[in-house]
């Protein structure tokens, strides 16, 4: 991508209806209406789901994926509040497995996307001592980040 458009897109003066490659998607949520918001915005990409933490261990060990995005809570019972023992079923065992396994996707984007923000933050700390590039974004407005970034 050359200077100018660079700078066109930062501006927010570039038309985004140009065609750009597929890019190939990961998301951890176990909201089937995500899935499907998801989907839309990744019209024409690759894009892959998984709705439990073994799920997305399984394929994030195969796949090779532009974006990773990861919800913290998993369960309903997760949605309530933090004061439980059952981290291992939500997206925080993947971002502590991720962390151990340094080598698998290393330069991926990885969005923590969790309505939940103290999970979302434990997750994005958890992700960065592996120094990965992670941010975290409410749900409310990944449509604009995603749209931002891939041009969706």
């Amino acid at each position: 991508m050359g200077i100018i458009r660079s700078l066109l897109i930062r501006f927010g003066l570039a038309d985004m209806n140009d065609q750009r490659n597929p890019v190939e998607v990961f998301v951890l949520d176990d909201d089937r209406r995500r899935h499907r918001f998801f989907q839309k915005l990744f019209r024409g990409d690759l894009i892959e789901f998984a709705e439990t933490v073994e799920d997305a261990k399984d394929l994030l060990k195969v796949g090779s994926y532009d974006a990773i995005f990861l919800d913290h809570d998993l369960l309903p019972h997760h949605y309530e509040n933090n004061n439980h023992d059952d981290f291992h079923n939500t997206g925080y065992a993947v971002a502590e497995w991720l962390t151990e396994n340094k080598e698998l996707h290393r330069s991926t984007m990885v969005i923590v996307h969790t309505r939940n923000p103290d999970g979302g933050l434990r997750m994005v700390e958890k992700l960065r001592e592996s120094g990965r590039q992670v941010e975290y974004v409410p749900f409310p407005l990944l449509e604009g980040k995603i749209r931002h970034y891939f041009g969706k």
